[in-house]
């Protein structure tokens, strides 16, 4: 009896120690599985944030290009209007010096010539105070 109860220990044994040996490698392979998982896991969800930042990078780049070019045009516009109001200005300003020197002209011509025409001359010498006071005004009006 002695023998069989020996028998049946030793092959209850070797089966624990083959159970054993199986689940430590199963043990073993469900860790590295786990191990598998977890790393392509934190590869897809850092590809994913990459290829999500380079969308958005794209994206805002495009738009600010955009809202550049279009204050760029706006910007152009602007001058080129201002441009074309400050040489109407400048013309119309020439326009009035001119009529002033003609004026005064006139004027230096008439008192050259002694004539008895006091009333027609201190009509055109208003008229020349008034075309000098409307080209100050504009002068300061373009300063």
């Amino acid at each position: 009896m002695n023998d069989i109860a020996l028998d049946s220990r030793a092959g209850v044994s070797t089966d624990m120690t083959r159970r054993k040996k199986r689940n430590g490698r199963a043990l073993i392979l469900f860790a590295c599985l786990w191990l598998v998982l977890i790393s392509s896991g934190i590869y897809g969800a850092k590809w994913y944030t990459d290829r999500i930042q380079q969308n958005i990078s794209a994206s805002l780049e495009r738009q600010t290009a955009s809202q550049i070019t279009a204050m760029q045009q706006t910007y152009e516009a602007r001058m080129k209007e201002l441009e074309t109001n400050y040489t109407a200005d400048i013309a119309d300003l020439g326009a009035k010096v001119d009529a002033l020197n003609e004026l005064l002209t006139f004027t230096k011509d008439n008192a050259d010539s002694k004539t008895d025409n006091s009333n027609k001359l201190y009509t055109q010498l208003n008229e020349v105070k008034k075309q000098l006071n409307e080209l100050q005004k504009s002068l300061e009006v373009l300063k």
